[in-house]
């Protein structure tokens, strides 16, 4: 009997549609003969919706006419299982469409990878693949990443943070940095990936136009200073707390003075196809550095990995200062795109088989929670008297 999976993608999130085609092509991966693939879709909205064509990317050219030939469906637990349920449901017949064994969230950004989604399927009870909910929402916020990581020692650049309200008085905001960092800072939101909403300020001018940007796309962001002389290293995980190992490294091109949105989804080939990842980013593999950089950034990747508790497959982003040599940990990419799988071939590693042990770690680590006790067997309230309307806790 096969295992339903359900594969969970799109979302409230900049990065909605790169979701879309990290999931088609994951699940165009994933072994059919022992899986039930379910493709679960999330809208804009937040409106769940399944069918097969779900899996074609060339459906999604027009969505309200890919949905309307979908069911909108939601997820619960029932009699001791997670079951897909039709939304609408009908006055006769069975309204579940399929019980669902395990969910794979193939997620991109905010609402979706910074815990939320991980924390309704932890709710649910059911196996899901990838980080839990804590080190999904620590990967998420860059901020909180670096002071975990710069606590246990890794390798870090410092930053300002602010928070909306301190936009109010932005000459503060650019009097901090100043005194703090010298010329060029990157600006950039504090919960979003594939490089949205970050620019490159090289004058008080540009600094605050970069602010203004930022606070478009999160209600927090960070400045940090710009390393002048750039080498970007990335990096893929595979593991858990106990056990990971590091992919190859591999050294994004960029047209840009940082890797853009445009770099990682737009720019160069057109294709979309292969087994290359973000399709359209140019990248050098393995990367160009020296032996000992990379045994170095591999070992750095791990431990971080391990230290965060991360599980399942996350990227993890390097920056070289060619000038001093320094290295830094920039940040981690919990649900990579496409699950940085073009990072495993070179280890003769098939995507089919990286996601199989996706699913393998995410079974693990059920067992072993449903090993936990969550109850006592004592339950207080059939104990009879009175509690009064505030109840009582001493």
């Amino acid at each position: 009997m096969k295992i339903n999976l359900a594969v969970l993608f799109g979302g409230k999130s900049v990065e909605h549609e790169v979701s879309v085609i990290s999931a088609v092509q994951a699940m165009a991966s994933i072994n059919n003969e022992k899986y039930n693939i379910i493709p679960i879709y999330m809208t804009k909205g937040n409106e769940f919706y399944t069918g097969e064509k779900l899996m074609d990317i060339n459906s999604y050219k027009d969505i309200p006419a890919l949905l309307k030939e979908c069911t909108e469906c939601i997820l619960l637990r029932s009699e001791g299982k997670v079951q897909l349920i039709r939304q609408k449901m009908k006055k006769f017949g069975s309204n579940v469409i399929s019980d669902i064994d395990i969910a794979f969230p193939i997620v991109h950004g905010t609402n979706v990878e910074d815990g939320a989604l991980q924390g309704f399927l932890q709710t649910l009870d059911i196996p899901y693949v990838g980080c839990d909910v804590l080190s999904s929402a620590v990967g998420m916020d860059k901020f909180v990443m670096k002071i975990l990581l710069k606590d246990a020692g890794f390798p870090v650049l410092d930053c300002c943070r602010f928070a909306d309200f301190d936009a109010e008085n932005i000459e503060k905001c650019l009097d901090e940095v100043e005194a703090k960092f010298s010329y060029p800072v990157i600006v950039k939101p504090i919960n979003l990936g594939s490089s949205v909403g970050i620019s490159k300020a090289k004058d008080r001018r540009s600094l605050e136009k970069s602010i203004e940007e930022a606070f478009e796309f999160a209600d927090r962001i960070l400045v940090e200073p710009a390393v002048v002389k750039l080498k970007e290293i990335n990096c893929s995980v595979v593991g858990d707390s106990e056990e990971a190992e590091a992919s190859v490294c591999e050294e994004p091109v960029q047209c840009d003075e940082i890797l853009s949105y445009k770099d990682k989804y737009v720019a160069g080939d057109k294709s979309g196809g292969g087994s290359k990842g973000m399709a359209t980013l140019k990248r050098k593999i393995p990367a160009e550095i020296t032996p000992e950089q990379d045994e170095y950034i591999r070992k750095i990747a791990v431990d971080a990995f391990r230290y965060l508790g991360c599980s399942g497959v996350t990227r993890i982003d390097f920056m070289i200062d060619m000038a001093t040599d320094k290295v830094y940990l920039n940040e981690i990419n919990t649900i990579p795109g496409s699950l940085s799988f073009y990072l495993w071939e070179p280890k003769g590693v098939k995507y089919s088989e990286l996601l199989e042990r996706m699913i393998n770690l995410a079974l693990k680590r059920y067992r072993k929670n449903s090993k936990i006790s969550y109850s006592f067997d004592t339950n207080i309230l059939s104990m009879g008297g009175s509690f009064g309307a505030k109840g009582s806790k001493r």
